[in-house]
């Protein structure tokens, strides 16, 4: 990746202690570009694929927390996926969000554990456990037959 220009770096710096900071985590500056991997979710009982999304991988900080936040729309099997470093308990929000979203948590081995359907205008912070957060187009989950305990084949690279 290449490092940005110093002068963009200083008027960021100076919109971000003009703007009180919420500058640098939205703009997307910070989070550079995205790499895409294909995930893709099996029914746990049968091993029956119930989707394939091609994902823009979020593993860094300011890839996280930029998210889909600059991004007006998804396509039918386009998703985002985050990646934590550690499981645990993760909170998202629609900060920004052009687009309804579902938010799966998946934990480390791959299992759904939480999935949330997120509006718009939701003001509130959608939990779960895991180490993985799959973002999806409105009504994918449900679409595609996709519930906790189904299975994420992952990218090896992000295992």
């Amino acid at each position: 990746m290449t490092r940005p220009p110093a002068w963009l770096l200083v008027a960021v710096a100076v919109a971000v202690l003009l703007g009180g900071g919420t500058v640098a985590v939205t703009s997307g500056v910070f989070a550079g570009d995205y790499t895409w991997a294909t995930v893709t979710v099996v029914d746990a009982d049968t091993a029956t694929e119930r989707a394939t999304v091609d994902a823009r991988i979020a593993d860094t900080f300011n890839k996280r927390v930029t998210g889909l936040s600059t991004t007006d729309a998804l396509g039918p099997n386009e998703g985002m996926l985050f990646v934590h470093t550690t499981e645990g308990r993760h909170g998202y929000v629609m900060r920004d969000m052009a687009f309804p979203l579902d938010i799966v948590f998946v934990d480390a081995d791959g299992e759904i554990t939480t999935i949330h359907h997120a509006a718009v205008d939701a003001e509130q912070t959608f939990y779960g456990t895991g180490r993985y957060v799959l973002e999806l187009p409105s009504n994918y989950t449900t679409d595609n037959d996709i519930t906790v305990g189904d299975q994420v084949e992952l990218p090896t690279a992000y295992r």
